[in-house]
Order: C-alpha cells, then structure tokens, then sequence
C-alpha cells in the first residue's frame, strides 16, 4: 500500500464492485430468475463505471481540498509562493504532499535553529557591550563623586582624578566609534579606495608608532627580514588600521621577551601577510570565534589594559570588504600567526 495511487484505489474498489454483484446476479440467476448473461455482464459493468466515476469525483475533490490547506500552511510560512499542484490521481500526490511538507518542517527547524543562535548572540553581543562600557562609566562616576565631595579642593587630588575621568572617557569614546565603525563595515557604507601603494614602508611607519609602546612593555615588533617594496592594490588607511589593530593585540597578549614578527610572501597575484607572536596563545576551542565583536578569550577579560574589544573583528570586515581573507593560526602558550590576503598592484617589485 505505500507507493500505490489515488486512481489505483478508485479502480481497486469499483472492479471490487463489479464481482460482488456479479456474484449477486449470478446467484439471483440460478434461485430466483433467469437473466440472460450479457445483460449481467453490462449491468456489471456500468454498475463498475458509475462507481468508479463517483468514487474517483469525490476522492479527487477530498484530497484536493486537504491538499490545498497543507499548501496554504506552507505557503504562508515561507516568502516565496509554492505553486499548488493540480491533483492528477495518475500520480502519488499524497506522497509528493508528504515530501513538501517534511522539506518544509526540515527547512523551518533549520529556520528556528538560526533565529535562537542570532537570539543568543544578540543577548551576549549586549552583554559584552554593558561589560565594556560598564568599567569607564563607573570609573568616571567614581571621580566625579570623589570630586564633589571634597576632593575638587585639594590640588593633588582633583587634577589626577580629572585627568583619569578624561582616559575613561577616552576609552569610551574609542569603544563607541570603533562599533560605529564596525556596524558601518557590516552594511557597507564604507567606501573602499583602493590605491597603489608599499606595504612595506606602512609597515616600517607602523612600527615605528609603536616604538614608545614596546619600550615601555619590553616587547619587540619587527619585519622577519629586509624586504624591497612590494606594491599592493588597497585601502591604504584602512590596511594600516588593520595592521596596527594587529600589532596592538600582540602587543597587548605578549609573554616574557615578548616578540613580534612581520612577513611578506607572495603567491602569484596574491601577498599573504604574517604577523606571528610569542605571546600567551589562544586555546583551539576560542579561535572560531576570535573575530566576534567583543568577544574574549577568558584570560584576556581580566587584563587591566586594551583596546575596544572589536580590534579583530574590525579587521576581518576591512580585509572582507577587500574581497580578501583573514585567518588565524594558534597554541596555548607558543603564540599566534595572524595572516590576511590582498592583491598585488602591477606597480611591485
């Protein structure tokens, strides 16, 4: 009965019909009355065809109606319109039924399974950004208060607290426009201009901002060898704000003898780009989600010092928007290689 047909059944019954009263005739033939054969024979058999007829008119209007509410169910669960399909009792429609309707509940799990992820990243995303703006405000909160009572009088105190107040400020205010930033990159309101230019001397200017930084860490950032110009086609300002996100991360993560390193290989049109640390490392487990806005590896949500918390997603939407790739490689306590692609301009070495 599992792959049998509408119309199957319909004949089934009807033929079904015609031998049980052909029975009938036969025995009201033998006991009853004479009746001659053809005249049992074609009672037989418009007796057959009038129920097949009726049969097959009334099943064909109940499986089209149940048909049409499955359809409609499915229909307005979904943003395209499915195409009804006209009932052609030839065909296994309640099959062909079964089957979009078990594509539909497939396609509606995987619908509902995504909506709870979102859901469930939109509670950490706004949890991540109360724990991130939370330490400034309360830390401008503090001073203030200090400040108001009684602290505003004392020359020692009150221009330190100011000054404080101002960094926490500052910290929020690099928070706020790194996610304006990253929310613009997100829907692509940020223009992309791409230019010729030398990775390699922005690269030497990176590092050489950072000077101050590694001195006061103890911390060591430097290109792997001494590279000649290399030309690529970017956004120069944005691949230096990728590059110096980088650095700072390193930077931020370094160990003892904290080391950065810088490299440049080529692969046909392609540069690939390392910045590779000894730093703490990240355990396997986190790297998926590495470049989530705020998103922190435990140890590092306890650091005293550190950017936005959206440094690598950042880069990962500049180096997108380049239609390019960034990825990461890392170990728990050996240190992380960041690498990202971009074009070669035709003006390299």
């Amino acid at each position: 009965m599992k792959n049998i047909k509408p119309i199957q059944i319909v004949f089934i019954g009807a033929l079904t019909q015609v031998v049980l009263l052909l029975i009938l005739l036969f025995l009201y033939r033998n006991f009853v009355d004479f009746i001659p054969l053809l005249n049992i024979l074609i009672i037989a058999s418009l007796s057959g065809a009038f129920s097949f007829g009726i049969s097959f008119f009334l099943l064909k209007k109940f499986i089209q109606e149940r048909l049409d509410l499955i359809f409609r169910i499915i229909d307005h669960g979904v943003n395209v319109n499915i195409d009804q399909p006209k009932i052609e009792m030839k065909n296994d429609v309640i099959g062909a039924a079964a089957n979009a309707s078990v594509d539909w509940a497939s396609a509606r799990k995987i619908e509902i399974a995504k909506l709870k992820e979102q859901a469930a990243f939109r509670r950490e995303f706004l949890g991540n950004l109360a724990h991130e703006l939370k330490t400034p405000v309360f830390s401008i909160q503090g001073y203030i208060l200090t400040l108001l009572e009684g602290g505003l009088e004392d020359e020692k105190v009150n221009r330190k607290f100011l000054e404080r107040a101002a960094f926490s400020a500052e910290r929020m205010t690099d928070i706020l426009e790194d996610l304006d930033q990253i929310m613009k990159l997100e829907v692509n309101k940020v223009d992309i201009k791409k230019e010729a230019f030398d990775i390699v001397s922005l690269t030497k200017d990176i590092i050489i901002s950072f000077e101050e930084k590694c001195q006061e860490d103890g911390v060591e950032v430097k290109l792997a060898e001494k590279y000649e110009p290399i030309y690529v086609n970017a956004d120069k300002a944005k691949i230096a704000q990728v590059f110096t996100n980088l650095i700072a991360n390193s930077i931020n993560y370094a160990g003892e003898n904290g080391k950065t390193i810088i490299r440049f290989y080529s692969i046909n049109q392609t540069l690939m780009t390392e910045v590779s640390d000894n730093g703490i490392g990240i355990e396997e487990k986190n790297i998926p989600r590495l470049f989530e806005r705020f998103y922190r590896v435990e140890q590092s949500r306890n650091r005293n010092e550190g950017g936005s918390g959206l440094g690598l997603a950042i880069c990962k939407h500049i180096i997108e928007s380049h239609n390019e790739t960034i990825a990461v490689k890392s170990k728990l306590g050996v240190g992380s290689t960041f690498t990202f692609s971009l074009k070669k301009s035709s003006k390299h070495n």
